[in-house]
């Protein structure tokens, strides 16, 4: 006959509209397709629906995007947040609406979040690094105001003080997590005098290990005999045959489907687990680079 129910007033009735809301930070960066895959396909089984948002690293709009899905009234939120700033995520929490954060976590006592052990991570790459004979080792990081930037920057240098190397801070530098900022700060690195370039990089994801690589190579420099690269994120261009990148590899599609049965405990459960933290173990994964 052609009848199509109405959902809006199907979901007034049973208090539920089966929908969810995914806000994420980038989308052009090939982790997070990787995490809303694994949401996705999680949520269809269950029978969910899933809006997706995009926030390109602004606070003002993952607050516009937060209101919208609101006012649609979905029944739970998985957020990878975009800055420091917590005030409109903690009214978020404050009223009830149930919601699981992803890739990184914030200050707020109710929040539930299920991250990678950033640490760890950076200092599995950088030992690695140090175990190849590399002393002179940069850091090229994305945005300072980013937990995920300050943790694996503070696996960088825990992993120089374990091996007994000073940290030399001309050599660490920070900028977004896009690629092209990759490629400007190694240009910068590459303008140093010889005695005080680095010999190896360990790249806070890898965006931006692949503009350090495009730097290195158009300065007519070799990987990994004149410059050893590392990552962080194992994107699915990492394995590609002409890049083969050594980097630390997250569970993404997997940390997707956590994110979404860890969303449904908290939609059945009526309540949360106050400070419930989630860590990931990271893994190594050496290719050609390093």
């Amino acid at each position: 006959m052609g009848y199509q129910p109405n959902a809006i007033a199907q979901g007034l009735v049973k208090k539920e509209t089966k929908t969810i809301g995914l806000i994420i930070p980038d989308i052009t960066n090939p982790f997070f397709p990787e995490v809303a895959r694994g949401i996705e396909d999680a949520a269809v089984e269950a029978g969910y629906t899933v809006f997706l948002c995009n926030t390109n690293w602004n606070a003002e709009r993952e607050e516009r995007y937060l209101n919208v899905l609101m006012q649609k009234q979905v029944d739970g939120l998985i957020i990878g947040p975009s800055s420091e700033e917590v005030s409109h995520l903690g009214k978020i929490l404050d009223s009830g609406i149930k919601t699981v954060f992803i890739s990184r976590a914030i200050n707020h006592a109710n929040s539930t979040c299920i991250i990678i052990d950033n640490v760890l991570g950076a200092q599995q790459a950088v030992e690695y690094l140090i175990q190849r004979g590399h002393r002179k080792i940069a850091f090229v990081g994305g945005r300072e105001d980013i937990s995920t930037n300050r943790e694996r920057l503070q696996g960088y240098t825990q992993a120089l003080s374990n091996n007994g190397l000073a940290l030399d801070e001309s050599l660490v530098k920070t900028g977004s997590f896009k690629r092209d900022s990759g490629y400007f700060i190694m240009n910068q690195l590459l303008k140093s005098e010889a005695c005080n370039r680095p010999t190896a990089v360990f790249a806070a994801n890898d965006l931006l290990a692949l503009g350090v690589i495009q730097a290195v190579k158009e300065n007519g420099l070799s990987i990994p005999s004149d410059m050893a690269v590392v990552g962080f994120d194992d994107i699915e261009f990492a394995s590609l045959p002409e890049i083969q990148l050594t980097t630390v590899a997250q569970p993404k599609y997997d940390m997707g489907k956590l994110a979404f049965s860890t969303l449904m405990e908290l939609m059945r459960g009526g309540g949360y687990s106050s400070g419930r933290k989630i860590l990931l173990d990271p893994v190594l994964v050496i290719r050609e680079t390093g």
